[in-house]
Parts: C-alpha cells; structure tokens; sequence
C-alpha cells in the first residue's frame, strides 16, 4: 500500500498556480477529500498531515524546500518511519504528457526532472511510484523553464484540475496496495472528447 503521497512543487505565492506546482495541486485535493489539513513541519522540511486508514498510518506531504531538493523532505520523513521506497507515490508535473491526461509507473528514469533526480538521489533508488500528471510541451526545449515556471491557460489548468479530480477515484486502490486497479484507474480516466457540432437544420 501507498504510506506516503508525495506532491512536487516550489513554495510561495509566486509559484503556486504554475505548472511545475501541479504535484502540490494534486496533494491540496486529497487533503481536501480526507478533510486533512498540512501544517508546517521543520522535522521534515515541508508541509505535513498525517491520518490513519486500516490502522496503518499514511502521511501527505509538500515538501517547502523548492523543487531541485525535494529528496531532502521525502527521504527525511521515509526513513524515520521507515517507509519503503515502493511504498511511495510522487505526484509531479509531466512535460510529455498532455493536459488532462495522466500515467503511473513504478521506477524508472527521472527524465531530467530535477524534483525526481534529488529523490532518486537521496533514497538511493528509483524504485518509488510516480503520478506523472499531463502539462504538456513547449514544443522547443530551450523553452521548457520558461513553461513549467508559467501559469497554464484557463483551458490547460481547468484540463489539469479535472484530471487531478479523476486520478483521486483511484486513492483506495493505492491504499489497499491494488496498484494494478489504480493503473488501470489513471489510464483508462482520460478527459472526455468533445462532441462535434450538431449540423444546423437547413
């Protein structure tokens, strides 16, 4: 089971409705849905709560140390309650993935995103889930800054905001460990088409 929901962002006003902080969007909405609430917490360098489910408890975190040393929160908080690497989920903005669209995957590269290089980093491995959640491409890579520190249009962030809300129907399945029902769950949630205009009556 997932014991530890991790979401990728940078801290302050500035930087919260950009697209690198879709990560801390996602772990806002579960706190939400849990009705828990984060506070600060030094220990862990980042914003924290914590709840019990099937008497195992299971913590929400943000870490506040700007994204290139998010490993620094997560492998603070991992190892004092001696959580596993596969028992962690790492919500981060995705680059090659559309918006409004999300994958999961155990392991693998990070991808050149520097939230996921200092986790691998300082838990010494890849082998953790990812929840990559779709912002899109710039479509020039000396673009990329530039486009994951930007707001995301209306359109684009109300696409993120919906797949954010269908990826969370997959929550009880990362907390009883079915973590083929949530793949199935984010795969298969994709938005819906949009239907094409009805032909006027001539």
């Amino acid at each position: 089971m997932i014991k530890l929901f991790v979401g990728l962002g940078n801290p302050g006003a500035e930087y919260e409705a950009t697209r690198h902080n879709a990560g801390f969007w996602w772990i806002d909405a579960l706190a939400r849905q849990m009705k828990l609430q984060l506070q600060s917490d030094r220990s862990y360098h980042g914003l924290v709560a914590r709840t019990q489910v099937a008497g195992q408890l299971v913590w929400l975190l943000e870490p506040q140390t700007f994204m290139n040393v998010s490993g620094k929160s997560v492998a603070a908080l991992a190892r004092f309650f001696k959580i596993q690497p596969e028992e962690i989920l790492v919500v981060h903005d995705e680059l090659d993935v559309v918006p409004g669209e999300a994958k999961l995957k155990l392991g693998g590269s990070h991808a050149g995103h520097n939230g996921l290089r200092d986790i691998h980093a300082q838990l010494g491995t890849d082998a953790y889930w990812r929840l990559r959640l779709g912002i899109g491409h710039p479509g020039v890579k000396s673009e990329v800054i530039h486009w994951v520190l930007k707001k995301p249009a209306p359109e684009q962030r109300d696409l993120i905001e919906r797949c954010i809300e269908r990826t969370l129907q997959a929550v009880p399945d990362f907390l009883s460990g079915d973590m083929v029902k949530a793949t199935h769950k984010v795969h298969t949630s994709k938005p819906p088409r949009a239907k094409p205009p009805r032909p006027e009556a001539v």
